[in-house]
């Protein structure tokens, strides 16, 4: 268990000083699938080794924006928002939700700031870094290995929102300046190409398209996407098209995003272990090693190994439930309940059953930080009187966009929802006031503290809203 200076994430690394990278994907509250692009890229950006922890924090899922800082272990922190283009997400309820002070495009060099004792720096988008012109050119050549590309139409294909910022603009300029197809062009697939005649600017008889998306997913639909584009058997208009993976799926993804965020920390400051998190997970780790009651888990010490379950199954013979090893494998599993819904709050009273999870002392705090994120920082932080509550008027206020309307829900509302959402959960609330006097550290092992109201119950709040009778929301406005 590395509790060394370096805190118990933070392993081995071959970069000088501690250095935190946070990517931020969208997530969802109903989709489970919705962010397995995020989980593939920090994996193989762990693997790289070129920060000394990589973290996936979600708008819609947990750990959430505003719980990001705190569950990164070192005080030099880099966050690259895991989206193609500049939009609602990343010029506002980003830099929002991580109390940045920012709005609107973020220059290419990011901005920096001094949050918490922490260095934050905060990168435009991936789908803006130079690096990715390099990336489509590879899509389009590994799409088509035998043809030469002096013969080849490349076309980039995004959606409407790519079009903000000008991203896929400039990255077809530069493949159009390196002169390596025989033409470039920019489609965007709301354009209805399926009856348009796209294919009529395009001059070669050999066409490759690479779409501008970040989605695994979208690989999987190339069939769709072809009917999309009006290509059947590889032929459209007379010409030979052929549809390449999206761009966010090229496995070189996470070496070209890694070198960019590197070169963002080149300002002279080195990290070190932030202490707060060291001193949670120091404690958590010492009551592990007795036993300890999580939540709907519960963690047993076997010799120098740990076995984390559902305490349901309890006493269950091991040969009965499914092993995993990797926090991967927990992961995946307990992002669904026994129906396979998604579970976007993990702190819900829904956790699946008949697994067993079986981890060394190095692994236990990140499957831990798997199945529950944020709770050991906020329950330490709780236990030292430091958890700032935020109440739901502030929290209210600070929303915008298709969100904005909450700021309308009286007390009264807000608690009628609360009480269907919030009693599904764990944890409670401080943001409305309830009294916690003790918590899983201090052996009640369902007292988890939430300092603010969490993306779904704000999503709720919404709904019961716009549920109204059209008379009551006419006499708010």
């Amino acid at each position: 268990m590395c509790l060394g200076p370096a805190g118990p994430f933070i392993k081995c690394s071959r970069v000088l000083g501690m250095r935190s990278l946070v990517l931020v994907g969208h997530g969802s509250h109903v989709n489970s699938r919705a962010a397995r692009s995020v989980y593939r890229v920090a994996e193989e950006l762990r693997q790289l080794g070129s920060f000394s922890e990589v973290i996936e924090c979600f708008w819609k899922e947990e750990p959430s924006l505003r719980q990001a800082l705190r569950v990164t272990g070192s005080t030099d922190v880099t966050v690259v928002p895991f989206f193609l283009s500049d939009g609602y997400f990343t010029d506002t309820v980003i830099p929002r939700e991580l109390g940045l002070g920012h709005q609107g495009p973020v220059p290419p060099e990011g901005i920096a700031r001094v949050l918490g004792g922490k260095t934050v720096r905060y990168l435009p988008p991936y789908g803006s870094f130079p690096g990715l012109s390099d990336l489509l050119v590879a899509c389009a050549r590994e799409a088509l290995p035998e043809a030469n590309a002096q013969d080849v139409a490349l076309v980039l294909l995004g959606h409407l929102s790519a079009r903000r910022g000008g991203h896929l603009e400039r990255h077809a300029q530069v493949i159009r300046d390196a002169r390596q197809f025989a033409e470039v062009q920019v489609l965007y697939l709301e354009d209805h190409l399926a009856h348009a005649p796209w294919l009529d600017v395009i001059q070669a008889e050999q066409v490759v398209v690479v779409p501008f998306f970040s989605d695994h997913a979208l690989s999987e639909a190339a069939p769709a996407l072809s009917v999309s584009l009006g290509v059947q058997d590889g032929q459209a208009g007379g010409k030979s098209v052929t549809v390449a993976p999206p761009v966010g799926t090229h496995p070189a993804l996470a070496r070209m995003l890694a070198g960019h965020a590197l070169n963002a920390t080149r300002d002279g400051f080195s990290g070190d272990a932030d202490r707060v998190h060291l001193a949670a997970w120091t404690q958590l780790m010492q009551l592990a090693r007795r036993g300890l009651r999580l939540g709907e888990a519960v963690i047993t010490p076997q010799g120098t190994l740990f076995d984390l379950r559902n305490t349901l199954d309890e006493g269950r013979p091991s040969a009965e439930l499914t092993t995993f090893v990797t926090v991967e494998g927990l992961r995946d599993t307990i992002r669904v309940d026994d129906s396979g819904a998604h579970r976007p709050v993990r702190t819900f009273r829904n956790l699946p059953r008949h697994w067993r999870a079986v981890f060394s002392e190095d692994d236990l705090p990140a499957a831990i930080h798997a199945l529950y994120p944020a709770t050991v920082e906020e329950a330490y932080s709780c236990g030292c009187h430091s958890l700032r509550s935020t109440p739901w008027p502030t929290t209210a206020r600070r929303q915008t966009g298709i969100y904005a309307r909450v700021q309308k829900a009286t007390p009264a509302q807000v608690e009628e929802v609360a009480r269907h959402v919030c009693s599904r959960c764990l944890r409670t609330r401080l943001w409305a006031s309830q009294p916690l006097p003790h918590t899983f550290l201090t052996g009640v092992p369902g007292a988890v503290p939430c300092a603010e109201a969490c993306t779904y119950l704000i999503a709720a709040v919404r709904e019961h809203l716009a549920e109204r009778p059209a008379e009551e929301n006419s006499a708010d406005d």
